[in-house]
């Protein structure tokens, strides 16, 4: 029964995959009927329940960080896709997509998956163990990221507004590419030891004891995995101009959009370390969490800073105070969870605590 049921799996996460993507090809370019919508929100459903599948038949093949860091940067090269796509065509009503998508992800991974996977795991073994010099180190790069990146234009005075003058923008990327790479030949080189989930005795999962698949198997998951994170983000953008009407007709500020499609965008990671951490996994939960952060602001702001170069209409990079605020206190409760190597019920809850006022401050300012 269990073979059969695991066969099943097999081939629903091969044809998920697939027929997300041709629905996507089938609706590029046209203007969706309501029941279009809803088929096309199905589908990306399915590509997210089958990118986690296939991300977790890559971790186990080539272990920890490596598994972790496949999924976030597949995540977020094609999030970089799709931002420059929406920048591209929307002009200066775009001028702060960037700022808001890269925002949202950052409160999303270190508040909303972090908060979700420390919950899960302390609600199963009553204290989530983890890895504070990785994790310490993955919570620096993305503090120091995300000031050099989305606080610092608000106060710089080469340019009007929360803009970057040419130059700066050139020295923020290149800063943020460099950085990016010394992150990842940290993570998965010199101090790989770092980033690799602690044992306890008496928890070990199953997943540690079966054997890895086969190359041939890691290889075809690598390629639908390629392909589900495609159709989530591509189904995505079909579905955002609904999300765009529903929000300007309720009123509500044009940061919601960002943040519904950065939700959208992140939930395969978000299943994933939610996954890990009912496993006592918790390492490679924040592994895809601050991983998946660093990489967004890593990739993101060099690409749409080349992308500039033929993008009409301002950047708008710098917060706000209200978003300022929040990403201090990210960085503050960040670090004194980090910090231990342990955490309880409650460092989740704070966790939630300061992701929920993010999400319903979006929605009312």
């Amino acid at each position: 029964m269990s073979s059969r049921t695991a066969s099943t799996a097999r081939h629903w996460t091969t044809w998920g995959p697939v027929v997300a993507a041709l629905a996507l090809g089938a609706a590029w370019g046209r203007d969706l009927p309501g029941f279009a919508v809803a088929l096309i929100t199905l589908c990306l459903i399915a590509a997210v329940l089958a990118a986690v599948h296939h991300a977790e038949v890559i971790a186990h093949r080539v272990g920890e960080p490596f598994g972790s860091l496949v999924l976030a940067v597949a995540v977020t090269v094609i999030e970089v896709g799709l931002i420059v796509t929406l920048m591209a065509g929307g002009g200066e009503k775009t001028s702060t997509y960037a700022r808001d998508t890269v925002f949202a992800a950052v409160m999303i991974t270190c508040n909303g998956i972090v908060g979700l996977s420390l919950l899960v795991s302390a609600l199963r073994n009553r204290v989530a163990v983890f890895n504070a010099e990785g994790s310490g180190g993955a919570l620096a790069t993305v503090c120091t990221l995300a000031t050099m990146t989305l606080v610092l234009p608000t106060f710089t005075t080469s340019q009007p507004g929360p803009e970057f003058s040419s130059a700066q923008l050139a020295f923020a990327a290149v800063a943020s590419l460099c950085l990016y790479g010394v992150f990842v030949g940290v993570q998965t080189v010199r101090h790989r030891d770092y980033f690799l989930p602690v044992p306890r005795p008496g928890h070990e999962s199953e997943e540690e004891h079966a054997e890895p698949p086969a190359r041939r198997e890691a290889w075809t998951s690598l390629g639908l995995l390629l392909l589900a994170l495609v159709a989530v983000v591509g189904n995505a953008k079909l579905i955002s101009p609904t999300i765009e009407n529903g929000v300007e007709s309720a009123g509500l500020p044009k940061a919601v959009v960002g943040v519904v499609i950065a939700l959208m965008v992140l939930l395969p990671e978000t299943l994933a370390a939610v996954r890990a951490a009912r496993r006592d996994r918790v390492q490679t939960s924040l592994n895809l969490a601050y991983g998946s952060a660093i990489a967004s602001i890593g990739l993101t702001i060099p690409a749409i800073a080349l992308a500039s170069i033929w993008l009409s209409g301002p950047l708008l990079l710098g917060l706000g105070p209200l978003h300022m605020v929040l990403l201090v206190l990210t960085g503050v409760v960040s670090a004194l969870t980090v910090v231990p190597g342990r955490a309880t019920l409650l460092q989740g809850g704070v966790h939630l605590a300061i992701f929920g006022a993010f999400v319903f401050l979006s929605f009312s300012p």
